[in-house]
């Protein structure tokens, strides 16, 4: 199966999506711990409620970020492009 090539437009999606310091290290920290609620990350992050929830919308709107639903908690995971943006970011390390 071949995979078509992303437009412009799509590509960016996922850029704007990880425009801002805040939503890498919020991918940064999903990495690490999948599965963490809106009020985890806050925590780790040392950071407002209503903040963290927007960079979250903005991520999930985005495409790199999902959301699963469980009784009152929403947990969330990298989707595979949030996974293959985080690859992306690292190679600007130096080695």
């Amino acid at each position: 199966m071949k995979s078509k090539k992303k437009t412009p437009k799509q590509l960016e999606r996922y850029f704007k999506g990880v425009a801002n310091h805040r939503r890498i290290e919020i991918l940064k920290l999903i990495l690490k711990a999948e599965g963490i609620t809106v009020d985890e990350i806050c925590q780790n992050l040392d950071a407002n409620f209503k903040t963290i929830s927007e960079h979250i919308r903005r991520l999930v709107q985005a495409g790199l970020v999902n959301k699963k639903y469980r009784g009152r908690q929403v947990q969330h995971y990298l989707s595979p492009y949030g996974r293959k943006f985080l690859k992306f970011m690292d190679s600007f390390d130096e080695k």
